[in-house]
């Protein structure tokens, strides 16, 4: 029997080369991330403001949009990352400090990170996609215990076992509310699990906020890293 080549899943594999130790992919991030960098380090923040002036745009008309379509009106979904080997408390003692200046540290979490930066009001500006869209919004009080928006939330865990919570609303400029992030944080035996639930508006796309949950596993997954380097 004659098989067809063309119907065949077409595989590469790494025989010999590189003495280092990584798969194809492995490699490939690296050389992405490290593009990444030389890109937005040479634009600094104005020059990608600029570069995205049209996308934020239309980014944040979709936001706004959605959220008088909504009415006030949410839909969430939560990501959740077990991490072995750091404490939550060393996890946010590093993020409370990357927060409060270190946009670099923030930006490399995720290629899709355009700005983090705080304002001069306490709020916390950043551009980034939201799903497809990219979009330029605004987090009050991140960083706090207020859950005042979240008590009757079906998302919220128990204190007992998830003590350290974080909320906020997300606005743009004009102070239209256009989603919410909760994450809660529990320690375990021998590390932390991480509760991460977004809100976006219940007229967004469900592509929306999957990829809003995908975001999340990245952009957390690296800040845990970097603080555990940190640390080290």
């Amino acid at each position: 029997m004659t098989v067809n080549q063309t119907s065949l899943p077409v595989t590469v594999t790494l025989e010999s080369g590189p003495t280092g130790a990584g798969s194809i992919d492995d490699f490939e991030l690296f050389y992405a991330r490290r593009a990444l960098d030389r890109f937005r380090t040479r634009l600094g923040r104005q020059g990608l403001l600029d570069l995205l002036a049209a996308d934020i745009e239309e980014g944040n008309a979709f936001l706004r949009e959605s959220a008088r379509a909504s009415d006030g009106d949410f839909k969430a979904g939560t990501t959740v990352l077990a991490t072995r080997g750091l404490t939550s408390g060393e996890f946010l003692a590093w993020m409370e400090k990357a927060f409060a200046g270190d946009e670099n540290a923030l930006l490399a979490a995720h290629p899709e990170h355009y700005v983090m930066a705080p304002g001069a009001d306490g709020s916390f500006n950043v551009v980034e996609n939201i799903g497809p869209h990219v979009c330029s919004f605004y987090m009050g009080g991140w960083g706090t215990d207020a859950m005042a928006w979240a008590t009757d939330a079906a998302e919220l865990l128990s204190e007992s076992e998830f003590p350290h919570k974080m909320s906020s609303n997300l606005f743009l400029a004009d102070g239209t509310v256009v989603g919410r992030a909760l994450t809660q944080f529990g320690d375990a035996a021998d590390g932390f699990t991480a509760n991460l639930t977004v809100y976006v508006p219940t007229t967004c796309p469900q592509d929306v906020l999957e990829h809003h949950l995908r975001h999340y596993a990245v952009e957390f997954r690296n800040w845990i890293i970097a603080a555990a380097a940190t640390r080290a």
